[in-house]
């Protein structure tokens, strides 16, 4: 009778426990379609509704053709999310800024492993051995990650700054191509060294739209996306480009205000996660250093692995539903 009634309440929880991992992993691609159409509703500069009801034969016809296209940019930065998901050695390195080689890189791991292991070699020789060939993989490349970060959020933070010096060469009456030419001479790296490659893109023949295009699968932020969006919208639908990159720079401002505003909302909610994912495996280190014999029942029987697998299987599954509930995509 007790077998029988743990049965009928673990079904339900692992059925519920199952609905909410499909909603969690099924809701990008439910605001897939919205984020679209939000997109599509500011480039027309009118609200949703009014986006998809339109207002004339013009604003029809304009209204296709930015969904059109939209619908395509959609298609390949799908595309590039999906690349970008296991980036190759030379590509991290490219977005970290690091002009080195995969031979300097492993160079880089290879003096990093015998400095390990010269550290450790009181150890004994496998702990030095291991010690040495985890330095070796795992340092260079949190290092590389450290100096991609800290790249792309110095890119986030002066790219408003950036537009805004394109809008007002475009008022001015000054080409767009001489705009992004003064960005690339006046400005800061990485801007500078980014938009440098744009320019000598369109030296050699590109066409702004392609250039840009590039500019956003060699800086992987959204913000970009945004450009490349704005600027092949303009070249087929048409409309003032002024106007548009204006919009752009104050939707960037409000962006990063909400990313500081949401930050400091979730600051509360991401350390109460950390606090209890962390301390059942505290707790357990102090007993463990205090009665070694009270938790030798886990790890000394069959029945124990078991349960401490099937612990370390709910606790992963509780903080990915933690993270997911403060992990904010804007």
């Amino acid at each position: 009778m007790p077998d029988f009634s743990l049965t009928l309440l673990i079904v339900p929880l692992a059925a519920l426990a199952g609905i909410g991992l499909v909603l969690i992993l099924a809701m990008p691609a439910l605001e897939a379609r919205s984020r679209r159409n939000r997109r599509m509703a500011e480039a027309l500069g009118v609200s949703p509704v009014e986006s998809r009801e339109g207002h004339g034969g013009n604003a029809s016809t304009r209204r296709k053709a930015i969904e059109e296209t939209l619908k395509e940019i959609e298609e390949r930065q799908t595309t590039q999310r999906q690349q970008r998901r296991r980036p190759g050695l030379g590509q991290r390195l490219r977005e970290a800024g690091l002009d080195w080689s995969a031979r300097g890189y492993w160079l880089f791991s290879a003096t990093v492993a015998v400095a390990a292991f010269a550290a450790a070699s009181s150890l004994g020789l496998l702990p030095a051995i291991g010690l040495a060939g985890g330095a070796g993989l795992l340092v260079p490349r949190l290092y590389v990650a450290f100096r991609r970060k800290r790249r792309l959020a110095a890119f986030a933070a002066t790219f408003p700054d950036t537009i805004d010096v394109i809008v007002r060469g475009v008022r001015a009456g000054r080409p767009l191509v001489d705009c992004l030419a003064i960005v690339a001479n006046d400005t800061e790296d990485p801007i500078r060294s980014e938009f440098r490659l744009v320019v000598e893109d369109q030296s050699v023949g590109i066409t702004l739209q392609e250039a840009v295009d590039r500019l956003a699968e060699r800086v992987p932020l959204q913000e970009v996306g945004f450009l490349a969006t704005v600027i092949t919208i303009q070249s087929r639908a048409g409309g003032s480009l002024t106007e548009a990159l204006g919009n752009l720079s104050t939707v960037l401002r409000g962006r990063r205000q909400l990313q500081a505003k949401v930050k400091a909302m979730s600051a509360e909610a991401k350390t109460s996660a950390g606090i209890i994912g962390a301390l059942p495996v505290i707790v357990a280190g102090l007993v463990q250093l205090t009665s070694p014999e009270y938790l030798a029942v886990l790890y000394q029987t069959d029945l124990g692995m078991m349960v401490l697998a099937g612990c370390a299987l709910w606790m992963s599954i509780g903080v990915f539903v933690m993270r997911q509930m403060i992990n904010f995509d804007m």
